[in-house]
């Protein structure tokens, strides 16, 4: 049992940078694996690195949002302790996805980030970030200036229960956009061909992605992003992963659980969660205080953030890192000598050479 202990006023201050540092890793330890074909082994050291990193942290981490338990998986998985959970350490609920886009990884394609989520206790927050019971969700996605107008007006609400045709044209005038100039991020599924014929009958354009939907689902609360939004299904921890960065954006995400078929909904209704089967959830339904940190590094470029660079013996990293009661954004571009860099892997238990 964890004790709620804060060392720290604001502790997170103090060890945001070393979440970022862990995201960093994954990405530099993850390099020799794109365009290799091999996912699992690219999943398997972005986890090593993570795992190395927080084993330097003082802390006492739990994962609450990561994957399911599988047999040989190289995954970090919900439940998993990490840090050192030395006595009196600071609590953090941790969100993490190594590789959110391992396919596009093996396959050299852009399009993949390494993020981690971390919320420290609030007295009066019951969970940092909701355990959704559905391996799906359905998900619409905002910026800042459609939040303002939605605020604004108060009568024109965008809901992701109603049709997509309806949305996009308040979308556009939030933005004070024509139609066809909306880019609407769609992942490239056969269950998304409805809602593609949709989007395109607006006159909106669609931009197709093949994997990643956390990066997209963030992108329409980036500025010069290029997106203005992310709408359909995706995977229900990616979303909360979203909806932490968001939180730390200003923008919004709406989001209903989505059951696969009838025997998960069953399923789901037999663990209680009845009453939440239709319901939307926002963003801050999703992750909850203000204590939350958000830390993201590039693997390959994509809407978010560039992909890992190397230029002879120097790899470029390119990472945002944020909080949800500062609002504060930082990019950061850092310069890695690999002729000197070394990553803390959990596998050797020590500093090793990329």
């Amino acid at each position: 049992m964890r004790s709620y202990q804060q060392p720290y006023e604001d502790y997170e201050r103090i060890i945001e940078i070393d979440f970022l540092r862990a995201t960093e890793a994954a990405a530099l330890n993850t390099l020799p694996w794109i365009g290799r074909g091999e996912k699992e082994k690219a999943d398997a050291a972005a986890c090593d690195a993570i795992r190395g990193m927080f084993d330097l942290m003082n802390i006492c981490g739990e994962v609450v949002i990561g994957e399911g338990i599988k047999d040989n998986a190289p995954g970090i998985f919900k439940g998993e302790h990490l840090g050192t959970w030395s006595p009196g350490s600071h609590k953090f609920d941790l969100a993490l996805d190594p590789i959110d886009g391992t396919t596009n990884v093996s396959k050299g394609l852009p399009g993949s980030i390494c993020c981690i989520a971390a919320a420290s206790p609030e007295h009066d927050v019951g969970f940092s970030m909701k355990d959704v019971p559905t391996f799906y969700m359905m998900k619409l996605a905002y910026g800042l200036r459609v939040v303002r107008y939605m605020q604004r007006t108060g009568i024109e609400t965008i809901s992701i229960l109603n049709p997509i045709e309806e949305i996009i044209p308040l979308v556009a005038k939030a933005l004070r956009k024509r139609v066809q100039d909306l880019a609407v991020v769609i992942l490239d599924r056969p269950r998304h061909q409805k809602l593609v014929e949709a989007v395109r009958s607006t006159g909106a354009m669609v931009r197709m992605i093949s994997d990643g939907d956390i990066t997209a689902a963030i992108a329409p609360s980036i500025a010069d992003s290029g997106v203005d939004l992310y709408v359909g299904i995706g995977g229900a921890p990616e979303a909360v992963l979203a909806a932490a960065a968001i939180r730390c954006l200003g923008g919004d995400l709406q989001t209903v659980m989505w059951p696969r078929d009838t025997g998960e909904e069953e399923a789901v209704i037999k663990a209680g969660y009845r009453n939440e089967l239709g319901k939307v959830f926002y963003a801050n339904d999703l992750a909850q205080g203000d204590n939350i940190i958000f830390c993201a590094t590039g693997i390959s470029d994509n809407p978010l953030l560039r992909g890992v660079q190397v230029h002879g013996h120097t790899a470029v990293t390119h990472s945002i890192l944020m909080r949800a009661r500062s609002r504060t954004v930082r990019m950061i571009e850092a310069y890695h000598d690999l002729a000197h860099k070394t990553i803390r892997l959990r596998s050797t238990k020590g500093e090793t050479p990329i």
